[in-house]
C-alpha cells in the first residue's frame, strides 16, 4: 500500500521568518496527520530554520534542487551532504522550471538523482510534457525519455527510494489541470515503464505524484485514480488554508 505523499513547493517564495510563520500555521492545521505524508520544501535560505521548526513533528523537508557534487568550488551550489546536514528527506530534482529557466537536462539530472540516492536522499524526479508535444502526441516519448535519461547514472534500491512527479508544463501555474482520467493515463505507464525499468514489486511501490495546478477543489478527484499517489503543490502551497484542505483531500 503506497501511503499518499503531498509536497509544498515554495518554489522562491517566501523570508526566513515568512516561512516560519507559514510553516508554523501548517502545523497546528495539519501537524498531527498520519493517514497523508506530507514535505515542505522551502527555499534554501528558510531549510535551517524550517528544520528545527519540523524536528519535533511528523512532517518531513524537501529542498528544491541541489548539484550533484559532495563539495567542491561550485559557487553558489548547495551538495547532497549539505541537504542531509539540514535533515532533508527528499529532494526535487528536474522540475520544469529548472529545465527550461536553468539548462537542467537529462544528463545533469541523471548526476544529480545519482548523488540524491548516494546520500541516501529520496529524489522526487519531475517529468512532464510540454503543450505542443502534448497536443503532438509526444506525451508518452517524452516522459520516458527523461525517466530513463534520469536513471541512467543508477537504479534505487528499491521502489520507497524513489519519487516521480508527473507535472505537465501546460499546467503548471496556469490554472489549467489534466483531468484525473487523463493524469491516471500517464500516471498507468510510468507504472508500467517503472515495472520494466526495476521489476514489477519495485516498480509497484514508486509513489508518483501529480504536479500542475493542484487546488482544493480538484485534489479529490485526481487521489481517487488508481495510479495516483500524491501531489506536487506550487502556488497553493503558499497559503495554510488551501494547503491545508489539499492535504485533508480525504
Amino acid at each position: 500500500m503506497r501511503k499518499p505523499l503531498i509536497v509544498a513547493n515554495w518554489k522562491m517564495y517566501n523570508t526566513v521568518s515568512e516561512a516560519s510563520f507559514l510553516v508554523e500555521e501548517l502545523i497546528g492545521k495539519i501537524g498531527d496527520i498520519s493517514s497523508v505524508e506530507v514535505a515542505i520544501a522551502p527555499p534554501f535560505t528558510a531549510l535551517e530554520a524550517v528544520s528545527k521548526i519540523l524536528s519535533e513533528t511528523d512532517l518531513t523537508l524537501a529542498a528544491q534542487n541541489m548539484y550533484w557534487e559532495r563539495a567542491g568550488a561550485f559557487t553558489g551550489e548547495i551538495s547532497p551532504v549539505m541537504l542531509r546536514d539540514l535533515t532533508c528527506r527528499f529532494v526535487i530534482l528536474g522540475h520544469s522550471e529548472r529545465r527550461q529557466f536553468f539548462g537542467d537536462g537529462d544528463g545533469e539530472v541523471a548526476l544529480k538523482v545519482e548523488a540524491a540516492l548516494a546520500e541516501g536522499l529520496i529524489p522526487i524526479l519531475c517529468v512532464g510534457e510540454t503543450l505542443g508535444e502534448r497536443e503532438y502526441r509526444k506525451t508518452f516519448e517524452v516522459v520516458e525519455r527523461q525517466i530513463r535519461g534520469a536513471l541512467d547514472g543508477g537504479m534505487p534500491d528499491s521502489g520507497g527510494a524513489l519519487i516521480i512527479a508527473y507535472e505537465p508544463i501546460w499546467a503548471i501555474g496556469t490554472g489549467k489541470t489534466a483531468s484525473p482520467e487523463a493524469a491516471q493515463e500517464v500516471h498507468c505507464f510510468i507504472r508500467r515503464l517503472l515495472e520494466n525499468l526495476l521489476g514489477k514489486g519495485p516498480g509497484g511501490e514508486v509513489r508518483i505524484l501529480y504536479g500542475g495546478s493542484v487546488k482544493p477543489d480538484n485534489v479529490r478527484g485526481l487521489m481517487e485514480m488508481q495510479d495516483i499517489d500524491g501531489a506536487l503543490v506550487g502556488g497553493a502551497s503558499l497559503d495554510a488554508e488551501s494547503f491545508t484542505r489539499i492535504v485533508h483531500f480525504k
